[in-house]
């Protein structure tokens, strides 16, 4: 107890504080302004690349064989067409050869007389490709198969194929969870490296105006860091609403439809509600570290130098619950979910995999365990930090060094 006040209802008063302070300042609507220049670049960048990639000439296979296998050729190409479509080279003939005449493919390659990609001769029976040795290879069997088609003649068809289609299969629904599993994820670590970067700067701004020594001075040291990281939290899922509520209606507005996302193990519903909670869990965990360096930095140069292992250690923690991904049940996997910084990316994947719910509730026991002890062994080093660096510290010295004699 502080002033009348308990841990807990102290903490409410700082993360109050601290939340109407941010959510009502001028610098918050330009925090949500932040993202939005990336996406603007990125969809500029897709759309510029897509033009680029229309405006590109398919690459086109030219022929230099004799007149009657040029004929053949392209009668071949034209029945197979129908079933094989985009996967046949567009065929250019360059020259229709005579009795006895020859064409060096490789010199009108060279000196770029022909307009083409790659230029097939000889006879249909045992054509030569000529040119970029990664085209070659990929058009090697179509011209296989234009070959032999050449040489059957009409004899040779493809039957038709009815195609009846399903909903989906084992195989694509697997690899549709896979994949929101693995975007889920680096969404989380996105906006929990993103976000939580705010509790750090918050500290050192209200450590240089001493305005921490005198929340320190009104309630517990363990309030003032609880309220604190609990606002920024509440100031982070503000943010995080609003950026997907911005974002659902320009993909509602852009004609695209939910049902074509491949839907997770657990539905949609309670995957949002999951990733909700394993953020805040996330935030929590590295609130909590960058609080405990805040509190040993006293200039922002020193906060940078102290921040910095910790933002590659957590790197490395989201690259070895991408990892863990891949290896479900494994002994990998278990040790992503029990190391706590780890445990909510790897157990977001598995939501998006599994269905079961009972790891979830015994996941979020264990985590929320952790941000217990982090912010309990935080908020000691940050009492410490705090009231020695502060008026107050330096006064208890005094006292101790300067004793009074009544």
């Amino acid at each position: 107890m502080n002033g009348g006040l308990s841990v807990l209802a102290a903490a409410w008063v700082v993360a109050r504080r601290d939340f109407t302070a941010i959510l009502f300042s001028r610098s918050f609507f330009f925090f949500l302004l932040g993202p939005l220049f990336p996406v603007l670049i990125a969809v500029l960048a897709g759309s510029l690349g897509s033009r680029v990639d229309a405006s590109q000439e398919r690459a086109v296979l030219g022929v230099a064989m004799a007149a009657a296998d040029v004929d053949a050729l392209t009668r071949a190409r034209a029945q197979l067409a129908p079933a094989l479509g985009d996967d046949l080279p567009e065929l250019v003939v360059i020259r229709r050869l005579g009795q006895g005449e020859s064409y060096d493919a490789a010199q009108a390659m060279a000196e770029r007389k022909a307009h083409v990609a790659a230029i097939v001769t000889g006879p249909v029976s045992a054509p030569v490709l000529t040119g970029p040795r990664g085209l070659i290879e990929a058009w090697r069997g179509p011209v296989s198969m234009l070959s032999a088609q050449a040489r059957a003649g009409t004899a040779f068809t493809y039957p038709a194929v009815v195609l009846k289609p399903v909903a989906r299969s084992s195989g694509t629904e697997r690899k549709g969870r896979f994949a929101t599993a693995q975007g889920a994820q680096t969404l989380l670590f996105l906006l929990t490296m993103m976000l939580a970067g705010m509790v750090l700067s918050n500290l050192v701004e209200e450590k240089g105006n001493k305005i921490i020594e005198v929340l320190a001075a009104a309630v517990p040291m363990d309030a003032v860091f609880l309220g604190k990281l609990f606002a920024m939290l509440g100031v982070s899922l503000v943010g995080i609403a609003t950026w997907a509520g911005v974002g659902g209606l320009l993909w509602l507005g852009g004609g695209f439809s939910p049902e074509r996302l491949p839907d997770p193990a657990v539905g949609w519903p309670l995957l949002i509600a999951l990733g909700v909670v394993y953020f805040a869990m996330a935030y929590l965990l590295l609130g909590s570290v960058f609080l405990a360096i805040g509190s040993m930095a006293t200039t922002v140069r020193e906060v940078q130098t102290l921040s910095m292992p910790v933002t590659m250690a957590q790197l490395m923690v989201f690259f070895f619950a991408s990892f863990a991904m891949t290896q479900p049940g494994s002994m990998v996997e278990i040790a992503a979910v029990l190391v706590p910084f780890s445990s909510p990316f790897a157990m977001l994947a598995r939501a998006a995999q599994e269905p079961a719910l009972l790891p979830h509730v015994l996941a979020i026991g264990w985590q929320m365990l952790w941000v217990a002890l982090l912010v309990r062994g935080g908020a000691r080093l940050f009492r410490a930090r705090v009231m020695k660096s502060g008026p107050a510290g330096k006064a208890k010295r005094a006292g101790r060094r300067f004793p009074r004699f009544h």
